[in-house]
């Protein structure tokens, strides 16, 4: 119990670690809050680093949910609860980070992304691929954001469905659902832009969202 609640405060520093705001702060000396959409997530820090300056950061991000769940496995073997909570909980660190005071955040993609990569690898590269199709045809991250989270909880569903051993188990579906509908939630304004056309292009040179 106590090893699994150190994991789980693990997770937790290690989402909270705001890539994209240190990136930004060291390489040019701005707070990445008071930028573009003042996210603190990879499409925000491109816009002031450059998209290749801000590969690292991605990967970091995405690192921090992988991690998260190894940490859990490894401190709490055969207890996958633990694993999904210490996920949950790298998440919630991004996305409220505690070194800011929780006064700025990412919106949970990246960071979701690595958690599901190791806690449902099959769900996951379907949403991988879906959201890489969407972001190549239409060229808005949001837009794949919003697809690559229904398309995880839908491909869970679909495998469960038909029994596949590929499926997640129940218990890590369900938290596919509650982290979709985070990332969802917290790309509100980023659907309204979609709905009448305003949400920037990669490449484009419009200010203001991820």
């Amino acid at each position: 119990m106590i090893v699994g609640l150190v994991g789980l405060l693990v997770a937790c520093v290690l989402g909270s670690i705001p890539s994209a705001y240190y990136a930004v702060k060291w390489i040019k000396g701005i707070d990445l809050r008071e930028v573009g959409s003042g996210n603190l997530g990879y499409t925000n820090a491109a816009r002031v680093l450059g998209y290749a300056w801000a590969v690292p950061v991605l990967l970091f991000d995405i690192c921090k949910g992988i991690i998260a769940v190894l940490i859990a496995r490894w401190l709490v073997p055969g207890q996958e609860i633990y694993a999904i909570l210490s996920g949950l909980a790298a998440i919630l660190g991004h996305t409220w980070t505690i070194f800011l005071g929780f006064q700025g955040g990412g919106k949970g993609v990246a960071t979701s992304a690595g958690v599901f990569a190791a806690l449902s690898p099959i769900p996951f590269a379907a949403a991988l691929i879906l959201f890489l199709f969407t972001l190549v045809v239409t060229r808005i991250m949001s837009l794949g954001s919003i697809v690559g989270a229904f398309s995880l909880v839908a491909a869970g569903g679909v495998l469960l469905g038909v029994h596949s051993s590929y499926a997640p188990p129940w218990e890590v579906f369900g938290f596919s659902v509650i982290a979709a509908a985070l990332v969802i939630i917290r790309h509100r304004p980023n659907m309204m832009r979609i709905l009448d056309g305003s949400e920037p292009k990669l490449g484009s040179k419009k200010e203001g969202v991820e």
